[in-house]
């Protein structure tokens, strides 16, 4: 139960109201402690402003702050907002005529907090980002990229920038810290020579520098110090030399079992280079859109309807599903998701992202998927978790700030009505999201997503 009405509180912090000017109690919750991946119980976290001053056990004196606002968690479990490291808040939206602004609501009705725009026009992803931080009371954090840096020209000329020239790099990366990014995308048509001076450039800049794999190996790419690799299929762009292969060196194929996978994925646990497998975008939009589950899933209903009838429209032109039969098609997903749990149980760091809004990838609900999927392919749900809060903080350079419940962080919290120990799917059992300091309710949040 309650102890102030939401709907109350909601409205207070609505308007713009300071959030340094008021405090907020959550007494006696069951907090999960990401850092160590379980439960505490009767917890009491106390929030001025937009941080987290306190959290305090059951035997600790509570001392509630005059004024503030209080919230009976008995019975509720408290998780840190949630992440979704891969995004796109331009691409995808702008063919279906959508803003990013209009999208961001459900993303906090979700329980995501923040996001990390992977790879979107820099000046339209610039704006929706100044959006979101003027309108904390609907809207997620946002955290930009570079477009994707290519080989020229760029697959997606829409998002993407040709680079050929090393030499050209600096300039490009120094561009880029005035726009804000904190990270940088190497994109599939990248060879070698491009992609080590992009990285060895961005880690001078202090920038996290990710790959979506093509022309680049990943054994290549890990040597030469890449933080991230976007899309399971990254892991398999291994490269198998001819004298192993007997014929000229080619890309790995779905082989688990191949020596050479096995040694990647030992060299990416090793060097902590954090994998985002992303598998809501290979199975609900890649391999398996025409599933009727998949097709007709309640989440995809949460989208504006210009975005759901342009959906279609993309898959007819990207040509997908892909794969040929479904039955083949169910086979390379189960393989994507026995590599997530490989790369789990070998120490690989895992990241939580969806490639929201691609097809039947519906912004923000789609991260409950992931989380789905991800405890499928065999992580425990507090692993699932911890990915998508420190983990994910960890790649946007801002574990000090973000990803758990702890005194000095930012009061980004998720109130569940079920442990999501107990069910992963109990992610989706929120009773309020609090943003900064301000509590946000669902239903409300959904209002603010145009219909048509």
């Amino acid at each position: 139960m309650v102890a102030v009405s939401l709907a109350c509180v909601f409205a207070a912090t609505e308007g713009g109201v300071a959030a340094e000017e008021s405090s907020l109690v959550i007494e006696r919750c069951t907090l999960f402690d990401s850092q160590r991946g379980e439960l505490l119980p009767e917890r009491t976290i106390v929030i001025r402003g937009e941080l987290i001053t306190a959290v305090l056990g059951p035997d600790d004196k509570i001392e509630i702050p005059a004024g503030a606002k209080r919230i009976d968690g008995k019975g509720k479990f408290a998780i840190p907002g949630l992440i979704d490291a891969h995004v796109h808040l331009v691409h995808v939206l702008d063919f279906a005529h959508v803003t990013g602004d209009e999208v961001l609501p459900l993303y906090l009705a979700a329980g995501v907090t923040s996001v990390r725009s992977t790879g979107d026009e820099i000046v339209a992803a610039t704006l929706v980002a100044r959006f979101a931080a003027a309108h904390p009371q609907s809207s997620p954090r946002v955290f930009t990229c570079s477009p994707l840096l290519d080989a020229d020209p760029p697959i997606h000329k829409d998002i993407g920038r040709g680079i050929t020239d090393p030499a050209k790099i600096p300039a490009v990366l120094d561009e880029m810290l005035r726009w804000n990014v904190s990270t940088v995308k190497i994109y599939a048509g990248t060879g070698r020579d491009v992609g080590k001076v992009i990285i060895d450039e961005g880690h001078r800049r202090k920038l996290f520098v990710t790959a979506h794999l093509g022309r680049y190996s990943a054994q290549h790419a890990v040597a030469d110090g890449i933080d991230g690799l976007e899309h399971i299929w990254s892991v398999f762009n291994y490269v198998i030399p001819a004298e192993v292969a007997g014929q000229p060196g080619h890309r790995g194929k779905l082989d688990l079992d191949n020596p050479i996978c096995k040694e990647l994925i030992t060299e990416l646990a090793r060097r902590k280079v954090m994998v985002d497998p992303t598998l809501a975008v290979f199975r609900n939009m890649i391999l398996l859109s025409d599933v009727p589950e998949v097709s007709g899933h309640p989440d995809n209903a949460l989208a504006p309807r210009r975005l759901r009838e342009f959906w279609p429209v993309y898959l007819k032109q990207t040509g997908c599903p892909q794969g040929g039969p479904l039955e083949d098609r169910r086979r390379e997903f189960a393989k994507f998701q026995e590599l997530a749990g490989k790369l789990y149980r070998a120490g690989v760091p895992l990241l939580v992202g969806t490639d929201a809004p691609e097809p039947q990838v519906s912004p923000g609900f789609s991260l409950h998927q992931e989380l789905e999927m991800l405890v499928e392919s065999g992580l425990p749900p507090a692993a699932a978790l911890k990915a998508a809060t420190m983990h994910n903080a960890a790649a946007l350079r801002q574990e000090e700030r973000l990803g758990a419940i702890s005194p000095g962080k930012l009061a980004d919290i998720v109130l569940l009505s079920a442990n999501p120990l107990a069910d992963i799917k109990n992610t989706r059992r929120i009773e309020l999201v609090i943003r900064g300091g301000q509590v946000c309710q669902p239903a409300e949040l959904l209002k603010l997503v145009p219909k048509d």
